[in-house]
């Protein structure tokens, strides 16, 4: 049993109109799901879109800390707090995510999990007690005492940056090579062959949402559809199952600057995909399906 799981920031299930969503752009194909009324659609590829609500029974609109904290523990982040809180997990958050990181739970179960992601040089200089203050993935990685990837890494093709292309880096004056999201979708479908439990973080969509500029976001989730398609080509999804989740709706309405209060897609494709997928109503069960696919957790 193998998984690829991928956490897109700020992608929620909005209308069917290009106008203010971009998912509904010409030749978008993986990600053209819409929110339509029902808890389950089709999707290409044999897959599967459960609509997930991310409002978690409580007032205001989700936001990134409490959402993404949710997705990777189970636990009901925004109702322990009281609140849907915002950027970085706080010190409760943060105790969550050290006893029930999805990563902790399956390495302790004997799965072998990786979160692939690299990380700049910067990351490794910072004081161990800064560096828990950050993500709430770089939380989870850390509560399972795995190791961090680097431009070493990346280099090497043994990881990708959170934009996958690598444009970003140029920025930071380091010198790799540009892929393009079929190059990059293609090397994270090898490196899920090295591991049980493949992690990799997105959150571009996000940060293209609250622009609410047309121009930056289309491009943003066409590069993300390609990314996908070469990776769901590059997979034995016989043997493997891949999951792709939100923590939030904000890119697929364009009409406002922040977050939504849509329910989000879980796309599952392959392995056990049809079987798991109704059972995802909320972030909440996220985690739990995961662990179930593992044959480990409550619900195993």
């Amino acid at each position: 049993m193998k998984a690829v799981f991928l956490f897109v920031d700020g992608l929620g299930l909005g209308a069917s109109e290009s106008a203010v969503n971009p998912c509904a752009g010409k030749n978008i194909e993986l990600l053209s799901v819409f929110e339509d009324g029902r808890g389950l659609q089709p999707l290409g590829r044999n897959g599967f879109c459960a609509a997930a609500d991310a409002c978690l029974g409580v007032e205001g609109v989700p936001q990134s800390a409490t959402g993404q904290t949710t997705l990777f523990t189970g636990v009901n982040c925004a109702g322990r707090i009281g609140a849907h809180l915002k950027g970085f997990p706080n010190e409760p958050l943060r105790a969550v995510l050290k006893e029930q990181s999805i990563l902790k739970k399956l390495k302790e179960a004997g799965v072998k999990p990786a979160f692939v992601n690299a990380y700049r040089p910067l990351f490794f200089k910072l004081k161990p007690k800064t560096q828990w203050r950050l993500s709430a993935t770089t939380v989870a990685n850390l509560a399972a005492d795995l190791p961090f990837r680097t431009m070493e890494d990346l280099a090497a093709g043994g990881s990708l940056y959170h934009d996958f292309t690598n444009s970003f880096l140029f920025k930071y004056g380091l010198n790799l090579p540009l892929l393009t999201p079929v190059q990059a979708g293609s090397i994270l479908a090898r490196l899920s062959l090295a591991h049980d439990f493949t992690m990799y973080e997105y959150f571009l969509t996000d940060r293209a949402g609250h622009t609410q500029d047309m121009l930056k976001a289309y491009p943003i989730v066409l590069q993300y559809d390609h990314f996908l398609g070469a990776l769901l080509d590059g997979i034995d999804l016989d043997r493997t199952l891949v999951i792709l989740a939100s923590d939030h709706g904000n890119i697929e309405d364009l009409s406002v600057s922040g977050h939504t209060m849509n329910r989000v897609p879980v796309m599952l494709w392959g392995k056990n995909a049809g079987m798991l997928a109704p059972k995802i109503h909320s972030l909440m069960d996220v985690a739990p399906v995961i662990l179930e696919a593992f044959g480990t957790g409550e619900r195993s």
